[in-house]
């Protein structure tokens, strides 16, 4: 008996415990600011591992994102080696957006649940957000600088999605119209087959935001041609089931969360934000 039980015992751990959680920190801060996320999880779900990812911080954040998602995803392939029973992803900000495309780059990987936290899924197009990082530029003309060579080298530049200026967005981006499966590549069937693998796809944003603009971009919704908001549900991303939101949702596995009252840079320190609607998928 004694046998048995030392032989059952490391099955019973592994089946218990808690998946690793990757954390991507958003644009111009870096791994400090996950931190409190972070003591959060491992308070709450005692001996889960996190990888915080230290990449990117600061002004490199700004690199150009299709550099970005090169390089992290050397690291994705290596967690998913060392942790082939799955690893749980959350990413914050401009973070979730690059952490999203990481893994659309690697449709092998083993990741069984995203957050994304209040990230640019759809694009951002907003006096709020631009005047933090590039106070200089004036919204209406903002295409000017992010469609051309020298802004494709930004990060912002890269989801910058000008609603008035779509046919310019869609000749120079040079990653979101791709990643977003708007403009068809040799990857797109990649694209939608390693986010349709997900066993939960969360999208986490609210009308509080003040700084992803819209800040129903957090959850693919996204600007028509008129300036009016088009929830995600009535956009072709959805409809024509681009990237497989249409397929998660109906195998129910996606989930839509709106949290009014929150700003853009409380979502990853407030508490009740992590206890009720990310530790829930953190299994």
């Amino acid at each position: 008996m004694q046998q048995i039980l030392l032989w059952v015992l490391p099955c019973l751990v592994n089946v218990l415990a808690y998946k690793p959680v990757i954390l991507m920190h958003g644009i111009l801060t870096g791994f400090h600011s996950m931190e409190l996320i972070k003591n959060r999880i491992q308070e709450k779900h005692p001996g889960t591992l996190i990888y915080n990812i230290e990449k990117f911080g600061g002004w490199s954040s700004l690199d150009n994102l299709n550099y970005q998602v090169a390089q992290l995803s050397r690291d994705l392939n290596n967690f998913t080696q060392i942790h082939p029973g799955g690893v749980n992803v959350l990413g914050y900000s401009q973070g979730a957006l690059l952490a999203r495309t990481v893994l659309q780059a690697n449709p092998n990987h083993t990741v069984h649940n995203f957050i994304s936290l209040s990230g640019p899924q759809a694009g951002q197009y907003g006096t709020q957000f631009l005047h933090l990082y590039f106070p200089g530029l004036a919204l209406e003309t903002a295409y000017e600088l992010f469609y051309s060579r020298v802004g494709q080298h930004t990060s912002v530049g890269n989801y910058w999605n000008d609603p008035y200026h779509e046919q310019l967005y869609l000749e120079f981006s040079q990653f979101l119209p791709y990643v977003n499966n708007e403009l068809s590549c040799n990857r797109s069937e990649q694209f939608k087959a390693a986010i349709t693998k997900l066993k939960n796809l969360v999208l986490i944003g609210g009308p509080d935001d003040n700084v992803i603009t819209p800040w129903q971009s957090s959850q693919f919704g996204y600007y028509n041609s008129n300036g009016t908001v088009v929830d995600f549900l009535e956009r072709d991303i959805y409809k024509d089931d681009k990237i497989g939101l249409k397929t998660l949702n109906q195998n129910k596995k996606l989930h839509i969360i709106t949290v009014p009252g929150v700003n853009h840079f409380q979502w990853h320190i407030n508490m009740s934000i992590v206890d009720n609607h990310i530790l829930p998928y953190l299994d």
